[in-house]
């Protein structure tokens, strides 16, 4: 990564009659976005987009060789669930068929003991429950695993879409496709069973806590022996569900219940009377949750709805795709080995080892000079950076996939067996020491993580090519966009959720009140800030607002992000001796380092996909996380010489710095 290398910004590309000063997106992006067509099989398409379907393109050419391996092997058995997948004849001509011993099951339902044990056997491969499971460290007590509790239960997006106005004509839409899963699953008397479904959802829906609260590490946390949470379920014998799904007293000694007064409005719903309706409410989830892997015309009835409804998509994706994804969701790691060793060079790991360093630096640099806090909580925020754990690339060691068993003529077969490995594999982590070498995402994703119950990092390979990063190119552009993107990640460790936790990953206050309030009021301007914003493609519709307190925590993770990587590419001169870096294609270092920053961000998508992300999407839109960071950031305005006037001016008073 050299001063000497290319710039990384292409001049043909920025548009000269929209200026940086005032809009910065799409000074960087405008052309782009008009030229180009939404491909039809996409709700948004952008950057992260184009780099995913490059990691598409070369899974699907590992798996396709995977058909010839030998027998039993991690490699044959993804190529077996893909041509599982693949065998269109073979699904078409079962029909609803697979369905049948499922639906039979329900049908045979009498009580709500026999309900609750049917959804906890069903739920051990893959089926529909009341609420969700996941196994996590800890938040109380780090070094030990606890399996948590998740509000469930619905079939759309979440609590608003069954309560707010502007989302009335998707309920309706959803009480249609309710009734055609059904038809087409052969159920009698759908219509009146469709509307027994959506009233029942509606009385979950009103149990549910709204995305701000659930996403509060505080309020979620909530460790409870089982025995409290029988008490919660009321006169529901919840004991059935547990025993049907096969967990054992180390499995739920100690639970964490993350919306306990969701999980008591829900079992009250377990009543006699209900059960009709529970019976309705399974059968179609059974058949929603596998209509992508039934025929055809299940196929094309749930994408109609989640496809074309709530996201605007015109085309359902090539079916090839679909099956790249599926293996990739059942055996990741099997063939994220093989995209490792094909497409992650080792020279991209050591320079990406130097930018976390220079990350790092910077943060601490910030935070020993930062005038708002003081030195109780100082010396803790700079212990808990000294504990970050970097990963980059792909895990030390890779997922064992031996007990999952993969048969190339039966995708329903697979998808169960599938379901119940990772149900089984889950459940095993209970009781045993922190597996710290873990990944949660594949090599071949091209995203990033920070999770706070590790204080750790996580850069997979796929993300680390332009335009977020190129060994080759020069390094303003670099810290511009991996830069701010390892910024952003470890910014999370310092955001409104994250700052809850220490540095061993542990739930706790360790900040003294005053400086809380500091913090507080910071990240408030900063919610007010964001709250104003609404899409420019929704012509300033304020019913479609972006709500600043769901997205707070990313609004935090981009600003402290983007302002500390200009910081670390300031230590990168320093280690060459440099206070400030070259100036190539007549932009200045710090005028690339935005631009780089805006290129990453570029991105279009239809109005119904925006319109959805906003109701459930903790991150901002495109435009705003290039735009509205930048309005935040001195460095910015020295950059383009932005003044009072210029749209993306911001007075001084009213920009917001954290860290």
């Amino acid at each position: 990564m050299s001063d000497a290398a290319p710039s990384g910004i292409d001049l043909h590309e920025l548009d000269p009659g929209i200026r940086p000063q005032d809009d910065l997106f799409r000074h960087v992006n405008g052309k782009w976005i008009d030229r180009t067509a939404l491909p039809p099989d996409k709700a948004r398409y952008g950057s992260f987009h184009i780099l995913h379907e490059e990691a598409e393109e070369a899974i699907r050419a590992i798996i396709e060789e995977s058909q010839r391996a030998e027998p039993g092997t991690d490699a044959r058995k993804a190529g077996d669930l893909f041509a599982s997948f693949m065998d269109e004849a073979a699904i078409e001509a079962r029909g609803a068929e697979p369905l049948v011993p499922l639906l039979a099951e329900v049908a045979a339902i009498d009580s709500v003991e026999s309900l609750l044990a049917t959804v906890g056997r069903l739920e051990r491969a893959g089926g529909p429950g009341f609420v969700h499971l996941y196994v996590d460290n800890d938040p109380g007590d780090p070094e030990r695993y606890l399996l948590n509790v998740v509000q469930g239960g619905l079939g759309l997006p979440d609590e608003s879409y069954y309560r707010e106005e502007k989302f009335a004509e998707i309920r309706a839409r959803y009480r249609e496709l309710v009734e055609r899963l059904l038809v087409l699953a052969v159920v009698d008397d759908a219509a009146a069973r469709a509307d027994r479904v959506v009233a029942l959802e509606h009385e979950i829906a009103a149990a549910h806590w709204d995305k701000v609260a659930s996403r509060d590490a505080q309020k979620t946390y909530n460790l409870l022996a089982w025995d409290e949470v029988a008490a919660l379920a009321g006169p529901a014998p919840i004991a059935a569900w547990r025993d049907a799904m096969g967990l054992e007293p180390v499995h739920t000694a100690e639970l964490v219940v993350h919306q306990p007064s969701a999980l008591s409005g829900i079992a009250a719903l377990l009543t006699a009377e209900r059960l009709p309706a529970w019976r309705d409410w399974l059968a179609f989830h059974i058949v929603r949750e596998l209509s992508g892997s039934l025929s055809d015309a299940f196929v094309q009835a749930g994408f109609d709805f989640y496809g074309r409804t709530l996201t605007g998509t015109p085309e359902i994706r090539a079916r090839w795709k679909r099956g790249v994804t599926l293996v990739e969701g059942v055996l990741g790691e099997a063939v994220g080995r093989v995209y490792v060793e094909r497409h992650f060079p080792p020279a991209a790991k050591a320079a990406m080892d130097e930018l976390v360093a220079d990350l790092i630096e910077a943060y601490r640099r910030s935070i020993s000079e930062l005038e708002w806090m003081g030195e109780a909580t100082r010396a803790r925020a700079l212990e808990k950076l000294a504990r970050f754990t970097p990963k980059i690339g792909y895990p030390v060691r890779w997922r064992d996939y031996s007990a999952l068993e993969i048969v190339a003529d039966d995708l329903i077969a697979n998808e169960r067996a599938a379901a119940e490995f990772e149900f089984r594999r889950e459940l095993a982590k209970l009781g045993r020491p922190i597996d710290r070498d873990e990944w949660f995402m594949t090599p071949q994703t091209v995203n990033a993580y920070y999770n706070p119950g590790f204080n750790e990092i996580v850069f997979p390979a796929a993300i680390l090519q332009p335009p977020f990063f190129s060994a080759e190119r020069d390094a303003a552009a670099n810290y511009g966009a991996i830069g701010a993107v390892i910024g952003h990640e470890i910014g999370h460790g310092f955001d409104d959720q994250g700052s809850r936790f220490d540095g061993e990953g542990r739930l706790t206050d360790w900040w003294t009140e005053d400086d809380r309030a500091a913090f507080e009021r910071r990240t408030g301007s900063l919610i007010a800030q964001y709250e104003a914003l609404v899409p420019e493609q929704l012509g300033g519709d304020e019913a479609h607002h972006v709500n600043g307190a769901l997205t707070i925590g990313e609004n935090i993770g981009d600003l402290g992000g983007l302002g500390i990587a200009w910081r670390a590419y300031g230590v990168h001169l320093e280690r060459q001796g440099l206070t400030v870096g070259p100036v190539i294609d007549g932009l200045t270092a710090a005028q690339r380092f935005f631009l780089s920053w805006a290129q990453a961000w570029q991105q279009k998508g239809r109005d119904e996909e925006v319109i959805r992300l906003l109701a459930i999407d903790p991150h901002s839109p495109s435009e705003f996380r290039c735009n509205q960071i930048v309005r935040n950031i001195p460095a910015f305005y020295e950059a383009f010489g932005v003044a009072e006037g210029d749209r993306l001016w911001l007075a001084e008073p009213e920009r917001v710095a954290i860290w």
